[in-house]
């Protein structure tokens, strides 16, 4: 228990201390008017209260991936814990801070318009193709995964039985209407209810496996064990595991998220607690489901068994059912299921504005939404019919490549500015290493190489693309799109 009380006070002081380190090296300006004033269109940007923007950037974010990807993590042992601590503080909340606040400035453009700006216009190209993609998969995924949860709990604890497909059905007809509606209507309004729920489920279920007599929290393992691979299906730890945990660490959804609250933040003050905090706050989640996993089944051959016979699904049933009871499991449980169902939403609804934005495609008129919108869940749903493992490996790694892209990004911007970029740069150059040796490791997406010749291509890799974006960047002492307007402004007024 302690372990992990002490995980999470190294969260929360992370955000206080290296948090406010982050925010005075970016360099927010409270005076400045932010795109929910400026651009008001009662649709997309509307002013939102801050606890308000705040849950719904934390039910945004958090989809299944802080929950299956810890459980799956876990099976390499207490080391999953210890990422999910670093890569939160220096990498993901990192991530989310810049993907939110590059938004604001630059007018709550979407990531590929903003990783454009700083990479050039065939990053831009690329990231439109591959934020796409990657929304396409993290629609289908937040469809199938709480349709199977959903049919499942309904087949098991009622009279009534339901189908997969009906469940789908359902679950897609609510994401065609949220993202049509304009944003207060419904995530808005009814997502911090959502977020009430989510506390409850989190708390809950840390507080009943803490007070268990039949479970010792973290019991069995030791501190070297932290720095060690368990995992009892001899699964190397380099890189899997950094591409297995990535929404509880690091993940590039996010910077697919950060805008649609950058467009409705009131103040850039705002920014750190929003986008930082949010972070800060899955990786707390990610914690608890981690510490679950490695507390509830006594072992990491049981949880593997567990993982075996129905997935990490299998493994948040079995918990919250065995920790709170029937009535409390069942609340537990739809607290889970509601994750990715309000991240499937926001997830079609990114697509649509970043083809809007492709097309150059007011969304105003309910028309146009309806065409950037349909065509994608059409896609969407011929995506459903794919095996759900298959989807899942997918996204993880095109999620961790959409993360390395925005924090070039992040770093290009810091470069142009003239400010440290280190604090972007040191875990742009990891995830670049990750990412490619893993793909290039990976005999089922990738190439099968040897580990330690993906490894130095790895490093390769990142170094030149450290120097590519050094040398386009570097002391061009840019203004920021929002500054622009404002010179243009009071040039004109004083004339």
């Amino acid at each position: 228990m302690l372990w992990f009380l002490t995980c999470v006070a190294a969260l929360i002081g992370g955000y206080f201390l290296y948090g406010f380190a982050v925010e005075k090296i970016f360099g927010i300006n409270e005076q400045r008017k932010t795109p929910a004033y400026t651009k008001t269109d009662g649709v997309d940007y509307v002013p939102m209260s801050t606890p308000k923007v705040y849950l719904v950037q934390l039910l945004n974010i958090a989809g299944v991936g802080p929950i299956f990807g810890p459980i799956m993590g876990a099976l390499y042992g207490p080391a999953a814990m210890l990422w999910i601590v670093v890569g939160c503080i220096f990498a993901g909340a990192v991530h989310d801070y810049f993907s939110g606040m590059l938004s604001i400035r630059n007018g709550g453009a979407s990531v590929p318009a903003i990783t454009g700006r700083y990479l050039g216009n065939g990053a831009k190209h690329f990231m439109n193709i591959f934020a796409i993609v990657l929304l396409l998969l993290v629609g289908v995924v937040f469809v199938s995964a709480p349709a199977g949860m959903i049919t499942n709990l309904i087949n098991s604890q009622t009279h009534f039985t339901v189908t997969m497909t009906s469940m789908v059905v359902i679950i897609f007809a609510y994401y065609i209407i949220a993202t049509i509606v304009p944003v207060d209507k419904i995530i808005g309004r009814f997502y911090p209810l959502f977020g009430a729920l989510l506390i409850f489920m989190s708390v809950g279920l840390m507080s009943a496996i803490a007070w268990s007599s039949d479970h010792q929290v973290l019991g069995g393992f030791e501190m070297r064990d932290m720095f060690s691979n368990l995992n009892p299906n001899d699964m190397p730890l380099w890189p899997a595991l950094f591409i297995t945990i990535a929404c509880g660490a690091i993940s590039g959804f996010h910077a697919t998220q950060s805008p649609l609250m950058a467009r409705c933040m009131e103040n850039e003050k705002n920014g750190r607690f929003v986008f930082f905090g949010a972070m800060i706050g899955e990786g707390i989640i990610a914690l608890i489901w981690c510490t679950i996993a490695l507390s509830f089944f006594g072992s990491l051959d049981s949880l593997s068994a567990a993982v075996a016979n129905g997935g990490p699904g299998n493994v948040v049933y079995s918990a919250s059912f065995g920790l709170l009871g029937v009535f409390g499991g069942i609340l537990a449980f739809l607290g889970v299921v509601i994750l990715p169902i309000t991240s499937g939403d926001t997830a079609f609804r990114s697509s649509r504005l970043i083809l809007a934005e492709y097309f150059n495609m007011e969304q105003k008129t309910l028309r146009n939404r309806l065409m950037m919108a349909l065509p994608l869940f059409v896609l969407g749903g011929i995506l459903t019919q794919v095996d759900f493992a298959i989807i899942w490996r997918y996204f993880g790694f095109a999620n961790q490549v959409t993360a390395v892209m925005m924090l070039w990004t992040a770093s290009a911007y810091l470069l142009r500015h003239n400010k440290l970029h280190w604090i972007t740069t040191v875990p742009a150059l990891f995830m670049t290493t990750v990412c490619v040796t893993f793909i290039l490791n990976n005999s089922a997406l990738g190439f099968g190489l040897a580990m330690t010749l993906s490894t130095i291509i790895g490093i390769s890799t990142s170094l030149i693309a450290m120097i590519y974006v050094m040398r386009i960047s570097k002391g061009k002492g840019e203004i920021d799109l929002a500054e622009q307007q404002e010179i243009e402004k009071n040039s004109v007024e004083t004339a």
